[in-house]
């Protein structure tokens, strides 16, 4: 198991350690957003509403507003399967860029008044769908990272979203070149390698709570696809790693986070 954990952290922190945010661009790799808001949401234990209703009024959102906004590149909801609160739902959005993040939230008051000229309706559709949650909630944002495994069109219902997240350690006897070659055969030979990873993302603290913080996120075809990763990961790292390279690993995080999530299909 220590082998697994220093697969899901060592990527990240060999992307933080090698290159400043201002030239993660991969010239060979296509363009990718490069920042993510991630707001976790709560149930309100007093709506009534059922999930298709609720999926209903957000698909609606979706179509009028959200997909029109081209300042968002991707919106996409994940509700709690093995997490500490069952009443957790992540609303992730990604942007193109810093400035595209900035004007996403205005655009979208403008699409708002296009798909509902009169107020009142308006007003009447906003609250409805802002009553499916509580008022406790909290934003991150993150930057992308390069060696993402992207999924050819949005998660598929019932997909299951395995989110590690990583607390980075900042030893002071790593050096830029150690973690070059690490990171590509990594990325190489096993994110990229392994069939059951039908979705690889990750991404760092830009702007929040801990800026330790290095996000993992992996996309499977259902839960019981989850034990044969981690065991194809040790499988793999046995072959792309020497003993002497996986025991270095150990040293570049402190400590992680693991949630499991259901990708919503609106």
């Amino acid at each position: 198991m220590k082998t697994i954990n220093r697969f899901f952290a060592v990527t990240l922190v060999i992307l933080l350690l090698l290159m400043p945010m201002s030239i993660f661009a991969q010239e060979d790799a296509p363009k990718r957003p490069e920042y993510i808001s991630v707001t976790k949401m709560y149930w309100n234990s007093k709506n009534n509403s059922t999930m298709d209703e609720w999926k209903a009024v957000e698909k609606e959102y979706m179509d009028k507003v959200t997909s029109k906004n081209e300042f968002i590149a991707g919106a996409y909801y994940y509700t709690h399967l093995l997490t500490e609160n069952s009443n957790e739902v992540l609303y992730v959005q990604s942007y193109p860029n810093w400035e595209a993040l900035d004007k996403a939230a205005a655009r979208n008051t403008e699409l708002e008044k296009e798909a509902w000229p009169e107020e009142e309706a308006r007003k009447a559709f906003l609250k409805k769908m802002n009553s499916a949650f509580s008022n406790d909630h909290s934003d991150e944002i993150y930057a992308t990272l390069p060696g993402a495994k992207v999924l050819p069109a949005a998660p598929e219902g019932d997909m299951v979203l395995y989110l590690r997240q990583n607390k980075l350690a900042f030893p002071e006897d790593g050096t830029r070149e150690e973690f070059v070659e690490l990171r590509k055969k990594i990325v190489q030979n096993v994110i990229h390698k392994n069939e059951y990873i039908k979705g690889y993302y990750p991404s760092i603290h830009a702007w929040g709570a801990d800026k330790r913080d290095l996000n993992e996120a992996v996309l499977l075809d259902s839960l019981n696809e989850l034990g044969k990763m981690f065991d194809r990961n040790t499988e793999l790292m046995k072959e792309a790693l020497s003993e002497e390279e996986g025991k270095t690993l150990g040293k570049y995080f402190k400590g992680h986070g693991d949630y499991v999530y259901t990708a919503v299909k609106l």
